[in-house]
């Protein structure tokens, strides 16, 4: 009971899945220590002659039988334990296999956004030198335009006194 608890207070510091696979593991243990019990009663039964002479009696081969029986029972749940830890044990490699490539495709996700991002601050950064150029370009042809008029208004002031004198 103790060896349970600890491992239930070490799996919850690991995790859910690992409280799973340590408690599966922990079942299978029991389970080995059972069949341990077993075959050394079995042992014991192969050396029990009760018979005359010293001599194994029908009895004795029948209950030596019956445990081999429940040796070979407690085999096959073994085995069947076994192959769910085992599959248990695929199940959470595959979990992580997942996760990776899950944070794999979110960080590519990241990078892609970021690639994307940059490519637009350049593209406005260039939008935005183009517009100011453009903006110079428009006041230079407003100075230009209003240095003209100017010129002409005084042309043409300068024409008219020139007429009436």
């Amino acid at each position: 009971m103790f060896c349970l608890l600890h491992i239930c207070a070490f799996a919850q510091k690991a995790g859910p899945d690992s409280l799973a696979y340590q408690l599966q593991r922990a079942k299978i243990n029991h389970m080995l220590d059972l069949r341990r019990l077993k075959f050394s009663e079995y042992d014991q039964s192969l050396t029990r002659h009760t018979g005359i002479f010293g001599l194994q009696t029908k009895k004795d081969i029948r209950k030596s039988n019956e445990i081999l029986m429940e040796i070979v029972k407690t085999d096959d749940d073994i085995f069947r334990e076994l192959k769910i830890l085992l599959d248990y044990r695929v199940f959470q490699q595959q979990q992580v296999e997942t996760k990776s490539t899950q944070t794999e495709n979110v960080n590519l996700g990241y990078m892609t956004t970021i690639n994307k991002l940059r490519q637009q601050i350049d593209q406005l950064k260039q939008e935005a030198q183009n517009e100011k150029e453009h903006q110079g370009n428009l006041m230079r042809i407003y100075i230009l335009v209003a240095v003209l008029m100017l010129e002409s208004i005084l042309y043409l002031f300068m024409k008219k006194r020139a007429v009436k004198a």
